[in-house]
């Protein structure tokens, strides 16, 4: 029984034991973050969010593009109120900038949070597709 405690004590005292080893499955993980980089030694800032919306315009250039290549063939011209003829990827071009400039002038204006300019965008883009 001696022989047995003595492994026991000196594994005990082992100096890569008192270094944390005991700790390792109690590691935690960083909390989510939308601003935290995906990357960090990449050359550009790709946060969860800016990834978000790049993914979110292509798709949406590609489902307009996949629409006037098949369904809208002439284009689904339109002339709006504001007296342009446009089609479906001209209104989303004049939807985009308009609301890169309703997020330029709130950040410019008030600051965060970012709220109320998504849903006056929203409301724009809504506009843009029936009325313009």
């Amino acid at each position: 029984m001696k022989r047995l405690i003595l492994p026991l004590g000196l594994l005990a005292a082992n100096p890569a034991f008192a270094q944390g080893w005991g700790n390792v499955a109690n590691k935690e993980e960083p909390a989510f973050s939308w601003t935290a980089p995906l990357w960090p030694s990449f050359w550009m800032a790709w946060t969860p969010a800016t990834f978000v919306l790049f993914c979110v315009l292509f798709s949406v250039i590609a489902l307009i593009g996949v629409l006037e290549a098949t369904k809208y063939r002439d284009g689904l011209e339109r002339k709006g109120i504001l007296g342009l003829t446009t089609t479906i990827g001209d209104r989303l071009f004049i939807t985009l900038l308009g609301t890169s400039y309703i997020f330029l002038a709130w950040l410019g204006i008030f600051g965060q949070p970012l709220w109320w300019p998504l849903g006056l965008s929203i409301v724009w883009g809504i506009f843009c597709f029936r009325k313009v």
